[in-house]
């Protein structure tokens, strides 16, 4: 067997922690497992993580006058400076619990706009081969992968990563790390209505490019980038990429 966390053979006889998992689909994947020592409380909540204080009742939509859908009580806080309707949600970072499944709207936006590393907040990881990305392992969905992958999750600093394997094993596990040369801002992943005699209707999650019509009838929860000219690395290889040059 082969650690999740540190990716070393699991020797007989060795301590071992077991790891549920879930595919991309939701479905359980067959257990894996992790040596017993490489688990450690995690020490950082992760800069997009939502807490308990920031999760609120989604104001009521009604339709704008140019076309689409706006806040009831819209103010200009609620909009990019593109005019996209965002997901309202306060920012009380660190006030109540962490709710890690739920990604911070705001956050989450900043982090796509400015690469910054989705767990620390500060800039995320660059040098001349690109920026660092922790990605869903999907080498197996086309050839070329990661190119032209549309992601919502933002890129990383080295030190987040390595403290990744170390801690998280939902960060980590079934992951691959990715040097991206491009990324450009491709569109939102968000809350998609429809008109109807009652009001605006949800229709269903989406990603939503821009420049599409149906930008204005989406509520955008999450930044989508588009990656181009990607190389996947190993933390190894970056870690010793970075000792050589500090040295």
């Amino acid at each position: 067997m082969i650690c999740v966390i540190c990716e070393r053979t699991i020797e007989p006889g060795e301590p071992t922690k077991r790891v549920s998992r879930r595919s991309r689909t939701g479905g359980t994947l067959p257990p894996a497992y992790s040596h017993k020592l490489c688990r450690r409380r995690p020490s950082t909540v992760p800069f997009i993580t939502s807490w308990s204080s920031e999760i609120v009742t989604d104001p009521p939509v009604t339709y704008r006058l140019l076309g689409g859908i706006r806040y009831a009580d819209e103010v200009a806080s609620d909009r990019t400076a593109d005019g996209v309707l965002i997901m309202r949600r306060p920012d009380r970072q660190g006030v109540g619990e962490p709710k890690y499944s739920m990604v911070h709207p705001g956050r989450q936006f900043r982090a796509m706009t400015e690469l910054l590393c989705q767990v620390c907040g500060g800039p995320a990881d660059q040098n001349e081969r690109g920026t660092l990305w922790l990605l869903d392992d999907s080498r197996e969905d086309w050839s070329g992968w990661p190119n032209d992958l549309v992601t919502t999750h933002p890129p990383v600093c080295l030190q987040c990563v390595r403290k990744a394997r170390e801690e998280c094993r939902h960060m980590w596990a079934g992951n691959v790390l990715a040097r991206v040369r491009t990324s450009e801002v491709y569109g939102v992943l968000g809350r998609r209505y429809t008109a109807s005699r009652l009001g605006p209707l949800p229709v269903h999650r989406d990603i939503v490019p821009f420049g599409s019509p149906l930008l204005g009838w989406t509520v955008a929860a999450q930044l989508v980038r588009a990656l181009d000219d990607c190389t996947v690395v190993t933390l190894d290889e970056e870690l010793a990429v970075a000792a050589a040059t500090a040295h």
